[in-house]
C-alpha cells in the first residue's frame, strides 16, 4: 500500500460546482471535505463526502445526509441541478435562465 488514503484521492469531481442563478456555490475539495455557499452566507454548509463512480454521498457537519449523482458537468442534488463552473453545460443553463427570464408572460 502506498499510505495514500484513497477516500482522499483526487477524482474527476473536485471543483466548484454551482446553480445557474449562481445563488448556490459548492466547492467539493480533494481531501473529502465540501463548503457549500448560499447567497452571501459563505459556508452555508459544510461537511465531507465520497465519489462512487457517478454517485455521491454527503455527511453534513450539522448531522443531515444527502446524495446526488453527476451527468458529465451537472450533478443532481437535493433537488437542485449543479453546473461544474464555467462548463459548456453551465454556460447553457445560465444562457437558458437568462432567456427564460427576459420571455413574456
Amino acid at each position: 500500500m502506498s499510505g495514500i488514503d484513497q477516500s482522499k484521492a483526487t477524482h474527476p469531481y473536485v471543483g466548484m460546482w454551482v446553480t445557474a442563478d449562481n445563488h448556490i456555490r459548492q466547492e467539493l475539495l480533494a481531501n473529502g471535505r465540501y463548503d457549500e455557499a448560499r447567497g452571501r452566507r459563505d459556508s452555508a454548509y459544510t461537511g465531507r463526502y465520497e465519489v462512487t463512480g457517478d454517485h455521491i454521498d454527503y455527511w453534513d457537519d450539522s448531522g443531515f445526509t444527502a446524495d446526488g449523482r453527476f451527468e458529465g458537468d451537472v450533478l443532481d442534488h437535493g433537488g437542485y441541478l449543479f453546473y461544474r463552473e464555467g462548463s459548456a453545460a453551465h454556460r447553457r443553463a445560465v444562457a437558458t435562465r437568462q432567456g427564460t427570464a427576459h420571455s413574456p408572460s
